[in-house]
């Protein structure tokens, strides 16, 4: 073993872990934000939770990744620790995948003919790279580009595997490697080697590589490798349990899950298998192991810990809530985005579109509950409106810097038209709580100065704020569900609510000519206007940027005059609409 082999051992391992990073990158990106949407919404059983955790860490190619994403949708509220335990399970199973792929290295071709040789790395790895190459060059965007990824990815991965079995094959005509090599015989030493050495490289697939390739010596035996296993994932909880640092109770709990989940399994599996050692002998446990034994050990493992747990996902919570108790006085403060997704970015900006859909929300609520005490007013309720308003300046605030820094990552087309919708939105639902907390303002106004408005006047601000209440609900409909053909009745209506303002501003001169108002009520009557027009004003821009998601282009104006000058239907929808908001209000006497 010269200092070029370990030379190439280490650039062996680089490219493994590099090839393994772009494939899960490229299998990330071309399932287009769908797997974190199945893990939210298909973890409702333990078993589910298994299958679902299995399938996602076999695509993207690691536990750690799946666990670590597990932790944000735990710390961000998505999901429940049950529903989180049972993914954990499952991951573990799943990273066995990887690998299964890396046993190819070790079928024997030239012994099994021309169809088992085809089977082999060094013969198929290559024709993946060239036409990887090709798609990931000349393709600029797309799916076909993310493929070339994952096929770019995969070759590097097998270069890197077949240049560290390379590098170590000379230590099989070592006499002091051979020494080494036999204290793996104790099991408890082997446990701690590989915990230790998965948590240096931060991969359990390639601390299984590591072993795999070391089998070409001839040293490892079937006997060696199990409690290697064990000890590699235990090791590859570390990550896991490093990313739940600043979490909250259940995130924290959930990392712990996946250490419970090895430790617990190795201690069963370790004492099962040397009480049937020593009653039975296997013989076969003495036998050289090749990659394909190790993948199997590896997997076996993995099922057995999963199978053994699964009935007793109850117990294992409540082994987590003792871990980490509640503790009196302790409040969980509301995580709106979690930075560990910022790695994955549809992942974060799930998360993101879960966060301005929830501060859509508030800003609706905040505005109707607005509403409903401006003539009735309700101290309490004016006081959530003001939390509310808080709450929403702080989903601005970190919405935005949040949002940025998905966009410095590669997007495809898609993920950038979702993060410039979400930038373009945050600042007009942010504005439509600042305006229900000015309204709650009015409303305190109108309740300490003991206003009243003439019956003409109630009838025509009523009128007006079911126009208001009617245009919020379809702008934040349409945006939380995406829906342009809903969006598209947004601005016939926004321009009824400006014809409204201004019939009212005339309607409210006349009572003032005719001493049927005051000039102090006039203040709040105009403080209460400018508040509606600007309402309708960030609802219309909250719909045309919906519709224009589709048309990858922000340029508000051009559209608004457009659809004004030649759309019938928006012809169609203003009349509609100011024959049932403005038409009464004419009919209305001023001097009532």
């Amino acid at each position: 073993m010269t200092i070029f082999n370990l030379l190439s051992l280490i650039g062996g391992l680089a490219l493994f872990l590099f090839g393994m990073s772009i494939m899960g990158q490229g299998l990330e990106k071309i399932s287009g934000g769908k797997m974190e949407k199945i893990l939210e919404k298909m973890t409702n059983t333990p078993i589910k939770g298994i299958l679902l955790g299995t399938l996602v860490t076999a695509i993207i190619q690691s536990s750690s990744a799946t666990t670590c994403m597990v932790v944000g949708f735990v710390n961000s509220g998505v999901m429940n620790l049950s529903q989180a335990i049972g993914i954990v399970m499952g991951s573990q199973i799943g990273t066995t995948a990887t690998g299964w792929l890396l046993s190819l290295n070790g079928l024997e071709g030239s012994a099994a003919g021309t169809a088992l040789k085809l089977l082999q790395p060094s013969s198929f790895t290559p024709v993946l790279a060239f036409i990887g190459i090709l798609l990931y060059t000349f393709l600029k965007k797309g799916k076909k580009r993310d493929i070339g990824m994952i096929l770019l990815g995969f070759s590097v991965l097998m270069y890197g595997m077949s240049a560290m079995s390379g590098s170590v094959s000379s230590l099989k005509d070592m006499p002091q490697f051979a020494e080494a090599i036999t204290y793996f015989e104790n099991p408890i030493l082997a446990v701690l080697v590989g915990a230790l050495l998965t948590m240096l490289i931060q991969s359990s697939s390639a601390t299984v590589g590591i072993v795999q390739a070391l089998s070409v010596t001839g040293a490892i035996t079937i006997k060696m490798s199990i409690p290697l296993i064990m000890g590699i994932s235990i090791g590859a909880s570390a990550p896991c349990l490093i990313s739940s640092i600043g979490a909250n109770k259940n995130a924290k709990r959930a990392a712990f899950s996946y250490l419970y989940f090895n430790v617990i399994g190795t201690v069963l599996f370790l004492t099962l298998y040397l009480i049937l050692q020593s009653i039975f002998d296997f013989s076969f446990v003495e036998k050289t192991a090749n990659t394909f034994d190790i993948a199997l050990v590896n997997t076996v493992f993995n099922l057995f810990t999963a199978i053994l747990l699964a009935p007793f996902t109850k117990s294992f919570e409540k082994l987590l809530v003792k871990t980490i108790p509640d503790r009196k006085g302790d409040e969980e403060s509301i995580v709106l985005l979690d930075e560990r997704f910022l790695k994955m970015p549809s992942f974060a900006i799930e998360q993101a579109r879960h966060a301005v859909n929830r501060m859509a929300e508030i800003s609706r609520n905040s505005l109707f509950t607005s509403l409903d005490i401006l003539f009735n007013y309700d101290k309490k309720k004016a006081e959530q409106i003001e939390k509310w308003e808080n709450e929403t300046d702080k989903y601005e605030d970190k919405l935005g810097t949040y949002l940025i820094k998905i966009s410095r990552n590669q997007l495809t087309s898609k993920e950038s038209k979702s993060v410039s919708k979400m930038l373009h939105s945050i600042g007009d639902l942010e504005r439509i709580g600042d305006h229900a907390d000015n309204m709650a303002s009015v409303a305190k106004e109108i309740h300490e100065k003991n206003i009243v408005f003439s019956d003409s006047a109630k009838k025509e601000i009523e009128y007006t704020l079911s126009a208001l209440k009617e245009i919020v609900d379809m702008s934040c409909n349409a945006f939380i569900n995406n829906d342009a053909e809903l969006a598209s009745h947004v601005e016939p209506l926004e321009q009824v609510i400006d014809l409204l303002k201004d019939e009212l501003r005339t309607r409210h001169i006349e009572r003032l000519q005719k001493a049927h108002c005051t000039i102090e009520n006039g203040f709040v009557f105009n403080d209460m206007l400018t508040n509606i027009e600007r309402v309708s004003d960030h609802c219309s821009n909250l719909a045309v940027c919906t519709i224009q998601l589709k048309n990858s282009t922000f340029d508000t104006h051009e559209y608004l005059r457009d659809v004004k000058k030649n759309s019938d239907d928006f012809k169609q929808m203003y009349e509609n609409y100011k024959e049932k908001y403005y038409a009464p209000i004419k009919k209305n006497d001023v001097s009532e």
